[in-house]
């Protein structure tokens, strides 16, 4: 039995803290944090990188093309080793990997004239952590509340790293400008160290081994047959298989470059896109309350006003009316991805939960590096502003056809007390029920 020495800290401790985030909850949150103030700056500090070398918009183009190409190759990969293996120890190993890319990268950067394929190869690194953390991350979260506490504690989680993106986008322009892109990037490297000794004190005593399967492509066959039976599913990624791929397109290509042409340099790129963190910041507040019914249908709609920033690059809109539209699609991108969650919590099981994450990021970022490749060479067929017009419109149209499957349409939240393993004691008692978060948008 515990001494009133040994209790007496941790009342304190417990009040600053609701009931149900307990210590995983809390370490993969703050290391969130810290990787998402890193790599904001560091996205744009790597199209700025390229192009204080003498890149081409092109250029520019084929960096965020190898960034993304290892999440297509090893996505699938990673969320069967993540069902199979101890989900913190694939995050410690993958930050790992991201931390000596990105030094690699910001000493390139820092002593020398880079090369293109140089600076493609470490991106390229860098994206091959990230298709093999994130299936295991979205499990490992999943696996720190119940159903019950689901909604609060997934959009608390959001609004902490959105709010994290914020500081880290409009630092990251501010230093790009100050300093240079090296150091930025040098700042990237430091924080996926950190992060990753954060997540090495876990405590996984309470998640049950897990059992052995049938091998590497008979998990992935399980987790298909899982993505395959759910039209809402498989619909969705579809959407997002076009969607994420032309407004990755904007904001990686032609969002440094309107910038550098039109809005003065990246400075207010960075304010921008920290805009859109303001933005998802008050989605994740607003869905701390809100409790939509349909939740496929609300979230469905949200996508629209994604559209919106590729407009105002278009027009272009001054900063301050670039700023605006981004926080609108902030907002709404955060209500669907809370909503997104939510069904995917209550609807797939725990044990399959990162094989079918990683078919949904597989599928949402299939296109990606296709669109980002041809992004300058659409800028010299059509030219940048229609270009971007055509970026609106591919949000716009197949947002439309999901709302035609029933199941997007008329999915509901439902009152479940399901318990995930790894669960802080306290989320299993009975609470009101909240929505679920996605990391995974």
């Amino acid at each position: 039995m515990s001494s009133p020495r040994t209790t007496a800290p941790r009342t304190p401790a417990n009040r600053r803290r609701p009931d149900w985030a307990g210590r995983n909850y809390s370490l993969l949150t703050g290391a969130a944090i810290i990787t998402n103030l890193g790599s904001h700056g560091a996205h744009i500090a790597a199209a700025f990188a390229v192009m204080e070398a003498g890149g081409s918009v092109g250029d520019v183009g084929l960096i965020a093309a190898a960034r993304t190409l290892p999440l297509v190759l090893f996505l699938l990969i990673g969320g069967a080793i993540a069902d199979r293996l101890p989900r913190h120890r694939v995050m410690v190993a993958a930050n790992v990997l991201n931390c000596l890319s990105q030094a690699a990268f910001a000493v390139l950067v820092l002593t020398g004239e880079p090369q293109l394929w140089q600076m493609m190869l470490l991106t390229a690194l860098c994206g091959t952590g990230t298709a093999f953390f994130n299936p295991a991350a979205e499990g490992m979260l999943l696996s720190t509340v119940s159903g019950e506490h689901s909604n609060r504690a997934f959009a608390l989680f959001r609004m902490a790293i959105n709010g994290a993106g914020i500081g880290g986008a409009a630092l990251g322009g501010a230093m790009i400008a100050a300093v240079g892109p090296g150091w930025v990037l040098a700042a990237d490297a430091a924080a996926f160290a950190v992060a990753g000794a954060l997540r090495t004190f876990l405590d996984v005593s309470h998640v049950p081994d897990r059992a052995p399967g049938g091998g590497l492509l008979s998990d992935l066959r399980e987790g298909w047959v899982e993505v395959r039976t759910r039209p809402w599913l498989w619909s969705i990624v579809l959407q997002f298989s076009v969607v994420v791929a032309v407004v990755g397109a904007a904001d990686a290509v032609y969002g440094p470059l309107v910038a550098r042409d039109q809005l003065g340099g990246p400075a207010p790129w960075g304010v921008a896109l920290a805009f859109f963190g303001v933005g998802t910041i008050a989605g994740a507040v607003l869905m701390m309350a809100w409790k939509p019914r349909r939740l496929l249908l609300v979230g469905t709609l949200c996508v629209f006003p994604l559209a919106l920033p590729s407009a105002g690059l278009a027009v272009p809109l001054p900063v301050w009316g670039l700023c605006a539209v981004m926080f609108v699609s902030g907002a709404a991108i955060e209500v669907f991805g809370v909503n997104w969650m939510t069904a995917m919590h209550q609807e797939i099981p725990e044990e399959k939960f990162s094989r079918v994450t990683a078919y949904d990021w597989f599928g949402s970022v299939s296109m990606l590096p296709v669109a980002t490749a041809l992004a300058g060479p659409a800028e010299a067929a059509f030219g940048r502003t229609q270009a971007l017009w055509g970026c609106a419109v591919l949000v716009v149209v197949p947002t439309a056809l999901v709302l035609l499957v029933p199941d997007v349409r008329r999915m509901t939240r439902r009152a479940h007390g399901k318990t995930v393993a790894g669960a802080a004691p306290a989320a299993a008692a009975p609470a009101e029920q909240t929505p679920a978060d996605s990391v995974g948008h």
